[in-house]
């Protein structure tokens, strides 16, 4: 919800910022990080839940202001036909990033700092990790801004006059840009809806799903054991099952950073269709959820999260690169803001049972919810047809 909010806000105040020092989306990279590094910093020295719930929420929300801008100086420093191979470069800088980070609590233990501590207090290992994270944000953000220059308007005289004119209309200058969204944003919207809806579904489910119709080992309830001994081996099958449903669904990261590379290597060369690469993508992730329901043993896992890390590659490059090509280039922040809301609103119609309805249409068990992620991001891959416009689908000289 945070993200609903200040992204389109943050976004919009971006298109109406420039100065010849601190140029257009910078100030707000700087600022967000800033304010993402102390939270990030402190939160795990909270003393309190609720001091830890508030660290958390400004994390977000500053995040949110740093980021969100980022796409669009992705799209303001290309030209269209460098686009694909910017946004496939950053899903693939995304992915070692998220790899690495996944993994820093772990690393930091084997250099010998403790990853256990009494309860209710967190360890070492995860205080240091949150603290190397805080600065290398802030040192990542920080490199971008000193070494990246950005591009004046075209006619700064224009753009004052926009600037004054629009005082007054924050909010319902955004608002008029929700229902003047350009015809190819509100499709692309359709097919990031049955996308994250698809994801979330998978990060909410797969667990309880693949533990109990893959490694058959549901979670025990205490009530149904007469002997503890019982509970407690079964207890142990389920976490043992969780911990390898951890690890395959850790393959669907790797994936998407192959992919990226793939698609980074072949598109600093040569053009490329995206409409089609992102369909064809959804659809081998959709494949890769529907086959969950009926692979022989657990290791076939690997087949279904590869296909999977085939789509979230294309899902964190390819509408954006096709959404760039296809608005308004003096609201790219704005509209980059808005299309969060694609992401966010799917999120919250599953969180608030739209998984459970679904799922339970086919039958009781939470291995069906894989099968309803399989058929939404099939549907997503199948709205790509909905995309006609020429210039969103691939460069046109």
């Amino acid at each position: 919800l945070t993200g609903l909010l200040v992204q389109p806000i943050i976004g919009y105040m971006s298109d109406r910022t420039w100065s010849p020092q601190w140029g257009r989306r910078k100030p707000f990279f700087l600022i967000g990080a800033i304010l993402s590094t102390i939270a990030l910093f402190f939160m795990p020295h909270s003393s309190a839940l609720w001091m830890a719930a508030g660290f958390l929420w400004i994390l977000d929300a500053s995040i949110n202001i740093s980021m969100e801008p980022f796409r669009a100086l992705v799209a303001d420093k290309l030209n269209e036909e460098q686009r694909s191979y910017g946004f496939v470069v950053q899903t693939l800088i995304i992915g070692i990033g998220t790899w690495i980070a996944s993994n820093l609590p772990w690393f930091i233990t084997k250099l010998g700092v403790t990853n256990t501590a009494e309860p209710g207090v967190i360890p070492p290992s995860v205080k240091m990790a949150f603290s190397i994270g805080a600065f290398v944000f802030l040192g990542s953000v920080l490199y971008t801004i000193l070494t990246t220059k950005e591009y004046p308007p075209e006619d700064e005289e224009e753009f004052e006059k926009e600037k004054q004119a629009s005082k007054g209309r924050f909010f319902s200058e955004i608002f008029e840009n929700i229902f003047k969204m350009p015809s190819t944003m509100r499709k692309l919207g359709v097919i990031q809806f049955f996308s994250w809806f698809a994801f979330f579904t998978m990060w909410s489910l797969a667990t309880p799903a693949l533990t109990e119709s893959v490694f058959h080992a549901p979670m025990p309830h205490e009530a149904d054991f007469a002997q503890a001994a019982d509970y407690l081996a079964a207890n142990q099958h389920y976490q043992d099952a969780a911990n390898s449903v951890g690890s395959y669904m850790g393959i669907y990261g790797l994936s998407s950073m192959a992919f990226a590379l793939l698609l980074t290597l072949y598109t600093a060369k040569r053009n490329i269709n995206r409409k089609y690469i992102h369909m064809a993508s959804l659809i081998l992730g959709g494949i890769g959820f529907l086959i969950m329901n009926i692979i022989p043993n657990p290791s076939w896992l690997a087949l279904s999260f590869i296909l999977i890390g085939i789509s979230w590659g294309s899902i964190l490059s390819m509408p954006y690169a096709m959404l760039s090509s296809s608005i308004d280039a003096k609201k790219m922040g704005v509209y980059m803001g808005l299309f969060n809301m694609f992401i966010v609103i799917p999120q919250i119609i599953a969180a608030l049972g739209g998984i459970n309805f679904t799922y339970k249409l086919i039958g009781p068990q939470a291995i069906h919810a894989m099968t309803v992620a399989g058929i939404s991001l099939i549907l997503a891959g199948l709205m790509n047809f909905l995309i006609t416009d020429s210039k969103a689908i691939s460069y046109q000289e």
